[in-house]
């Protein structure tokens, strides 16, 4: 059960502490007191998605925390043990949202992630708001909520993996099937364009090298000029470079002994003479090797022609020109081997159609059973909140395969992801009334005890310890307020129950009642929560919840007869 509820720089609440007990408990307060900021915050630390702008105002960061007492054989503990976290002592859950909108999640003092806190608060509490009225408007959570009150959870998630294998292989099968017509018709042209890579010989990197080949080819007359002039200017010619230094090394030879210092001098430039020479074997060797024929310019450019309109054909780039080639190689030799391959993923599909056919009427059964159980549950809470003549049901509906990749029983009745069955909830509020669905009923009033009619019923097979409920009396009053305040009452034998409410019929009931205040101070708004013990805090309450602000001897005896009435 939730213990206790710290709250700090979140919306309009600056810092409050709730420790709450087993059994019912309200909040009660004005409008825009902050109530439901409350339950806002029991969200998040439920796992909800976090946004900066519940960070109140001036503050770098908001702080929830939540302790809740576990069970050790509780899908809470058992998933803090498999964490390395001891459970032992409770379950202390804590955020942080910062106003620049990033949150961290810490479990027992740990930071954590988001998915890990939805795990480990799965089954601690459910919340009821008018969220979760829309939620149950919407046909698409029907199923889910009858699954839940089936127990055929499960069994569903053992259908869904079934399909969930099944689409894959349905899907390749649709694939070869198609891939393998096409490479029937198209065999001899795989040949023929196989044939032409092969036949060029490419090798890698060609293209690079061919237009640098090509590029000196084009240069070849002026690179051979170039060097030709420069093993003249170096050696050749009289005069030339060499001959030169030479006859200044000679000089200087003859006047090395006068001075020891010009003997690195002399060094250097019999180096020189030396370097000078190596260069012109160098480039007369090279001038050796310049290809002066015009011929091979025009060999270049007819292979890069052929490369070229081999890139464009098969690919951009000749890595991309190989890449297809194996392509096309894999593509012939797998033409062969589809037919078998194509006959064992048949085989294998049929397997599992079979066993999700199985399981899928399974489902179907066990929820048209608990389907009539759910109506009549359904209809007796309905009758206990003063909707005696209220009609409640569960319709199914089946959809029929239409394509070949639809995945259908033998009748050919579609099988999805959860199933054969497509559900909503029906109600009639009135005799003569047409069964029609929720989301077509205007009354507040009405859908707000069908959302706590469902509840009680699911709560006989939930798990949650904690219900809270915000806003159950929307739409509701007088007889039908004690009503409602009965079946909280009731659910609190099981679960504990919180409950924010308007309605003193409903706050009468509980065993505990916090006051939640809202007060501008040096033009900061600050909210308070004071629980109220039995005795004149409460009366005063409950006779504001009565009466408004003007507070009377007969509002104050009203309230402490409800009060008396509730525990008697």
């Amino acid at each position: 059960m939730l213990s206790a509820l710290t709250i700090k720089n979140f919306a309009i609440i600056d810092d409050v502490q709730i420790s709450f007990e087993e059994g019912f408990s309200v909040l009660t307060g004005e409008t825009g007191a902050g109530k439901s900021i409350i339950i806002e915050a029991v969200n998040l630390l439920l796992g909800s998605r976090a946004s900066a702008e519940l960070v109140r105002a001036g503050c770098d960061s908001a702080e929830l925390e939540a302790f809740f007492d576990i069970d050790a054989g509780s899908t809470a503990a058992i998933i803090l043990k498999e964490q390395g976290m001891d459970g032992s002592d409770g379950l202390i859950v804590r955020r942080v949202i910062s106003s620049s909108g990033k949150s961290r999640v810490f479990i027992n003092s740990r930071q954590s992630t988001l998915d890990l806190l939805k795990q480990v608060t799965r089954d601690l509490a459910g919340i009821s708001s008018q969220h979760a009225h829309q939620g149950l408007l919407k046909e698409e959570n029907h199923l889910d909520i009858l699954d839940e009150f089936a127990g055929t959870i499960h069994l569903k998630k053992e259908v869904r993996s079934l399909h969930q294998s099944l689409l894959p292989l349905k899907r390749e099968i649709r694939e070869l099937t198609q891939r393998l017509a096409a490479k029937r018709k198209e065999q001899d042209f795989l040949e023929f364009q196989i044939n032409e890579i092969q036949d060029a010989h490419i090798l890698p990197n060609e293209d690079d090298d061919l237009e640098k080949k090509r590029e000196t080819l084009l240069n070849a007359s002026k690179v051979f000029e170039a060097v030709n002039r420069s093993i003249h200017e170096i050696h050749d010619r009289e005069g030339s470079f060499i001959e030169r230094l030479s006859f200044l090394r000679n000089a200087m030879e003859k006047v090395s002994a006068a001075d020891d210092s010009l003997e690195k001098i002399l060094e250097q430039l019999s180096s020189t003479v030396f370097d000078l020479q190596d260069i012109a074997d160098e480039l007369r060797q090279f001038s050796s090797t310049i290809d002066l024929d015009p011929a091979s310019l025009e060999m270049t450019d007819q292979r890069l022609d052929l490369i070229s309109r081999l890139k464009r054909k098969y690919g951009p780039s000749l890595d991309a020109l190989f890449e297809t080639y194996d392509v096309l190689q894999q593509q012939l030799s797998q033409a062969t081997d589809m037919e078998a391959r194509i006959q064992s993923l048949e085989k294998e599909s049929q397997t599992i159609v079979i066993q999700i056919s199985r399981k899928a009427r399974e489902l179907s059964a066990l929820r048209k059973t608990a389907a009539k159980k759910l109506s009549r549950l359904a209809g007796l809470e309905l009758a206990a909140l003063e909707m005696g003549k209220a009609k409640f049901e569960v319709s199914f509906d089946h959809a029929m395969a239409t394509g070949p990749d639809d995945i259908a029983t033998a009748d050919r009745e579609k099988i999805g992801p959860d199933g054969m069955d497509k559900v909503r909830f029906l109600l009639s509020p009135n005799p003569g009334e047409a069964l029609k669905p929720l989301v077509r009923i205007a009354s507040g009033g009405e859908l707000s005890r069908i959302v706590l009619a469902l509840k009680a019923v699911l709560s006989k097979t939930q798990s949650l310890e904690t219900l809270i409920f915000d806003e159950v009396d929307a739409g509701i009053g007088g007889a039908i307020s004690e009503k409602v305040g009965l079946k909280l009452t009731q659910l609190s034998k099981k679960h504990q129950v919180i409950c924010i409410t308007h309605l003193a019929q409903i706050a009468k009931y509980a065993q505990s009642q916090f006051r939640i205040t809202k007060n501008v101070v040096d033009g900061r708004t600050f909210t308070t929560i004071v629980p109220l013990a039995r005795g004149m805090a409460r009366i005063e309450e409950i006779a504001r919840m009565i009466g408004g602000t003007n507070i009377t001897d007969a509002t104050l005896t009203h309230a402490r007869e409800l009060l008396e009435q509730a525990s008697s």
